[in-house]
């Protein structure tokens, strides 16, 4: 079964998350298969928008952690590392529906979308610090930005998870909606986004995101190196078998 499934309407690419046995968690192939999907969509001028899903219950638990720790060293070749560039550069419309479960990365991604729509049971959560590590996906860059300094912190030193309301509150989230009309929710915006003049609205998230691209795309690289070596530490190698022993 292909764990990513990929389907086009009206200009929309959607983009599911479908390995509902380990709650969505992220694998290797995974990661490959949505950075060749946002690269073909940047190239194809019949895709204006990308919707990027799980489930109407769950979007993602993150990354695979024994798939992540087997893929070697965090340089360019790393499929998680191609995708963060990838999606960080990514020149059209992204929209994430968010539902249930999002954790480390189905938090992080989110900065990078344009627009997000969630589920009240959401638990957003980035437990770097808990398994050792560091943020990733420009996160200590961007969350600060949104959130404010201390409220960043507060989800990216102590770990601590945040509700749907409180994402919307501090910027996060744009619409809180059910989870029976969620996927189709982000689906109409989408088409609605798809339908206006592609080239005014690429342009215009271009201008959006001009200020701080390059600050974003070494931001990334410099949590990399320090991620990297973290993830060598035998304080972080505790820290995941204590995990894996759960």
């Amino acid at each position: 079964m292909n764990e990513i499934t990929a389907s086009v309407k009206a200009g929309v690419l959607t983009l599911s998350m479908q390995r509902p046995e380990k709650k969505n968690a992220l694998n290797l192939p995974m990661y490959t298969q949505l950075t060749k999907a946002l690269l073909d969509a940047e190239q194809d001028s019949q895709i204006n928008v990308v919707v990027l899903q799980g489930s109407a219950t769950c979007f993602t638990s993150g990354n695979d952690l024994q798939d992540f720790l087997a893929a070697g060293p965090l340089d360019e070749e790393h499929p998680v590392v191609q995708f963060l560039y990838t999606v960080a550069a990514f020149p059209k419309p992204l929209i994430a529906a968010v539902a249930g479960l999002a954790i480390g990365i189905g938090t992080t991604v989110l900065l990078h979308c344009d627009l997000v729509y969630a589920t009240a049971d959401c638990r957003f959560q980035m437990p770097f610090t808990l398994l050792g590590l560091c943020p990733e996906a420009a996160s200590s860059l961007l969350l600060p930005q949104i959130a404010g300094y201390q409220r960043a912190a507060q989800y990216l030193l102590l770990a601590e998870p945040f509700t749907a309301q409180q994402a919307a509150q501090f910027g996060l989230v744009n619409e809180i909606v059910s989870n029976e009309q969620l996927l189709a929710y982000a689906a109409t915006k989408a088409e609605q986004l798809a339908a206006l003049p592609a080239l005014a609205v690429q342009r215009s998230k271009a201008l959006l995101k001009a200020p701080q691209l390059q600050q974003v795309q070494q931001t990334i690289k410099n949590e990399l190196i320090d991620f990297g070596q973290l993830l060598s530490s035998d304080t972080c190698r505790q820290r995941l078998q204590a995990f894996f022993s759960r």
